[in-house]
């Protein structure tokens, strides 16, 4: 009985360690996600044909190509097609990225920082100095990317579907944060819910 108490015991901590071990790899990618879709009455998203349509200030931008085929794959991931000759829509990518010090709890950190936390001087009858401790230093960079996607009927001219996926976080990684954001923006296509949304995506580390 001993014996078994303690293999099920040995089992039991392997079993833990190895869920741990599997947790640790991976990363949860957070995104914030407004999505409308506008299709006409009788029009159908569903396995729509598409191409690619670039704003004048994306043409010299050698990271448009990365980004439309980081949409591309996401796209084709929900049954859309990208056909140039034959396409019924044209699709316009988004994206953008910031960096900024962060505080303990992810937020920027704003003036009046010190190695030692934030410094608040007051004046006049109740002035005062206070410090707020547990800062790191230097502070860590955060990164805040977005996406968007603007789908456009080729014959009325008219947006169908717009998304957008908002991320910020500690991950420097930048290309395959920006793919998991496409992926977010397209949960639920064709038939998004109303208002914003948080759509979790894991991603190993």
């Amino acid at each position: 009985m001993f014996k078994c108490t303690r293999l099920f015991s040995w089992a039991l901590t392997l079993w833990v360690m190895a869920l741990l071990s599997g947790c640790a790899s991976m990363r949860l990618i957070d995104s914030d996600v407004v999505s409308i879709a506008a299709a006409p009455p009788g029009m159908s998203l569903q396995n729509a044909v598409y191409r690619f349509e670039r704003l004048p200030s994306q043409l010299n931008n050698p990271e448009a190509g990365l980004a439309e085929q980081q949409a591309q794959a996401a796209m084709a991931a929900v049954g859309l097609t990208r056909n140039d000759a034959a396409a019924q829509l044209s699709v316009t990518v988004g994206f953008s990225g910031t960096q900024y010090p962060a505080d303990a709890w992810g937020r920027p950190v704003g003036p009046g920082w010190t190695p030692y936390g934030s410094l608040t001087i007051g004046s006049g009858l109740n002035s005062h100095m206070g410090l707020g401790f547990g800062m790191r230093f230097p502070p860590p960079m955060h990164y805040r990317r977005e996406v968007s996607l603007i789908m456009r009927d080729l014959k009325s001219g008219l947006v169908v579907y717009e998304t957008r996926a908002v991320h910020s976080g500690p991950w420097r990684d930048s290309e395959a944060v920006f793919g998991t954001l496409f992926k977010a923006a397209l949960a639920q296509f064709p038939n998004p819910p109303a208002g914003e949304r948080r759509v979790n995506i894991e991603l190993p580390r």
